[in-house]
């Protein structure tokens, strides 16, 4: 039986990146901008702000929540599978350079600087 991939955790990064956690352990990072060229249902997608702020996870996969009320036929999903086989793998903490870590739902969480000093 062929493993189906479940996404645990999606981050925006930098631009249209996305590093998309997932549930046996791997982190790999999508770029979604060939995506977002497409125009059509993934237009709104192009606005900054509905790209980072309407990030989530439904289903087990990486979404946007365009609507704001976690209805998964109105959102814009990606197909896990595709997902897992065509990203590159991510070796390295992948929120390492963000201040916040977005957990999906509507929780935020800024992270911490553990590194001493005032900050």
């Amino acid at each position: 039986m062929e493993m189906i991939p479940k996404v645990l955790q999606a981050v925006a990064g930098q631009g249209h990146l996305v590093y998309i956690y997932f549930h046996d352990g791997t982190v790999r990072l999508y770029d979604a901008s060939p995506l977002l060229e497409k125009g059509g249902v993934f237009a709104p997608l192009r606005d900054d702000a509905i790209f980072r702020e309407r990030l989530t996870v439904l289903n087990d996969t990486v979404a946007w929540d365009l609507d704001g009320n976690r209805d998964p036929a109105a959102c814009i999903d990606l197909e896990p599978c595709e997902l897992y086989e065509s990203c590159l793998l991510n070796t390295s903490d992948a929120a390492d350079d963000l201040k916040r870590v977005y957990l999906g739902g509507r929780r935020i969480i800024k992270k911490k600087n553990w590194g001493g000093g005032g900050g």
